[in-house]
């Protein structure tokens, strides 16, 4: 991994304009968020920059307004949740450059932090426009990039303001790639991976990586069914992409190849309907009803997925090993979750995870706070899991 420059490196900031990237496309119901986790996380970088004197110029972008002004897009509403979680006054500006943003910024005193609008109500923004991206480092003498959940977008908030100030990574943006160090980059071995979700196809960059890299592969949720089927077991009404055996085929292959153990569950939990408390039962990947879809792994399988996880040193998740949403389908993935846990308590375990589903999982085991680090990025952490070069992290390389 590049080696990049941290807020440890930045010197005396008193009175500097640190315009800094973060991270506050956030869920909003009836106009109020609904969950604050992201701003929590970069919470601790914006108020030590404040508290060394610092001008705070945040930039966010917020939904999909596509380079227009849209008021339903607007990060005012998202401002005053930003003041509660970081118990300190905010300022608005009305746009992220121009004379608005000018006269706001010029406005602010030592500590104080102020949020720009939605840089996405410009085109220039996704389009990572050159002039766009002077227009915003006009209002910034540095720049800090503390939304990794971005860094795969080249953006010019993301990506061009990088290599027009001197750039440094923030703590959430530093915490997550020396997390992602210690997960793949150069991990201690052992390493195995879990990957479970509904469907391969979204997944087949992230496998072919995988498999290279890694010294076993779980493979769980819907996924697994494409790969029992392309081993020739019938899978029932399974979810199933029967149409890409010879994908899974050849991951297999180069599994074998790269001498990385492919685990598939060898004993599952098939229901005839998909509900809560639907009435379910055990049985062997070999005799899965026709008439029945395979909602969990089983007993046995959860116990092998435990063994692996004892004779690893490190273990990177991303999604479910079963419809986790739905008891009691979530079984297999709380079991294997909390196992994990364990191991990151005794410090026998460096676990790193991340994706929607796979937080929610953890969130609903109840260990998420345990495991070494939790990745809340998304679309960046599963790019980063592919292999993939990602923009707002190479602009920020020394």
């Amino acid at each position: 991994m590049a080696d990049f420059k941290t807020l440890d490196d930045l010197g005396d900031v008193r009175d500097k304009r640190v315009l800094m990237r973060v991270d506050l496309n956030v869920p909003v119901r009836d106009g109020s968020v609904s969950d604050t986790t992201r701003i929590e996380r970069v919470a601790p970088g914006i108020v030590e920059l404040a508290d060394k004197g610092a001008k705070v110029i945040l930039l966010a972008h917020f939904g999909r307004p596509k380079g227009k002004r849209d008021p339903e897009a607007s990060l005012e509403p998202i401002a005053r949740a930003v003041e509660t979680t970081l118990d300190r006054r905010v300022l608005f500006a009305a746009d992220c450059v121009d004379e608005a943003a000018k006269a706001a910024v010029d406005d602010m005193t030592s500590g104080d932090i102020l949020l720009l609008e939605n840089t996405r109500f410009h085109a220039g923004e996704e389009g990572n426009d050159p002039e766009f991206a002077r227009a915003i480092a006009e209002n910034g003498d540095i720049y800090v990039n503390d939304a990794f959940s971005a860094a795969h977008r080249a953006h010019a908030s993301t990506e061009g303001l990088a290599h027009l100030l001197p750039a440094y990574a923030g703590r959430t943006m530093q915490a997550e790639l020396e997390a992602l160090e210690k997960g793949l980059g150069n991990p201690k071995r052992p390493v195995l991976a879990i990957v479970g979700g509904a469907k391969v196809s979204t997944k087949i960059d992230l496998l072919l990586n995988l498999v290279k890299r890694v010294d076993a592969l779980v493979i769980g949720g819907g996924m697994a069914n494409t790969f029992l089927a392309a081993r020739g077991t019938g899978v029932g009404k399974s979810l199933c992409e029967h149409d890409l055996a010879e994908t899974a085929k050849q991951i297999m292959v180069d599994a074998a190849s790269a001498g990385c153990a492919i685990v598939l569950p060898v004993d599952v939990v098939v229901a005839r309907e998909f509900k809560a408390g639907a009435e379910s039962e055990v049985v062997d990947v070999s005799a899965v009803p026709e008439d029945s879809m395979i909602l969990d792994v089983g007993p046995k399988s959860i116990e092998t997925v435990k063994e692996w996880l004892d004779r690893a040193d490190t273990v990177v998740w991303n999604g479910p090993l079963g419809a986790f949403e739905i008891e009691p389908f979530d079984r297999a993935t709380v079991a294997a979750a909390r196992h994990a846990a364990a191991r990151t308590r005794e410090c026998l375990l460096v676990s790193v995870a991340g994706g929607g589903d796979t937080v929610s999982a953890l969130n609903k085991a109840g260990v998420a706070d345990d495991f070494t680090y939790v990745s809340t990025a998304g679309g960046a952490f599963l790019e980063w899991m592919e292999g993939k070069v990602l923009p707002g992290v190479a602009a920020l390389a020394k």
